[in-house]
């Protein structure tokens, strides 16, 4: 699967997060909503992947009765 485009600009901050984790020796990374993985299937797709790259884990930490962003 190609990346989609406009995904390096949009997901910096994740892109980020998970070679931040992976330089320091970390094993897992934690996002606060699940749509910070992607909007669309093919973002959520290339997220995971490159989660799955750096050999991290996820967990996603927010909380079942808050509000979806959708």
């Amino acid at each position: 699967m190609n990346t989609p485009p406009g995904y390096e600009k949009k997901f910096a901050d994740f892109i980020r997060l998970c070679a931040e984790a992976k330089a320091n020796g970390s094993a897992e990374v934690v996002v606060p909503y699940p749509w910070v993985l992607g909007d669309t299937f093919e973002e959520l797709i290339e997220s995971l992947s490159r989660l799955a790259d750096a050999g991290l884990l996820l967990h996603v930490a927010a909380r079942k009765d808050w509000p979806s962003n959708n």
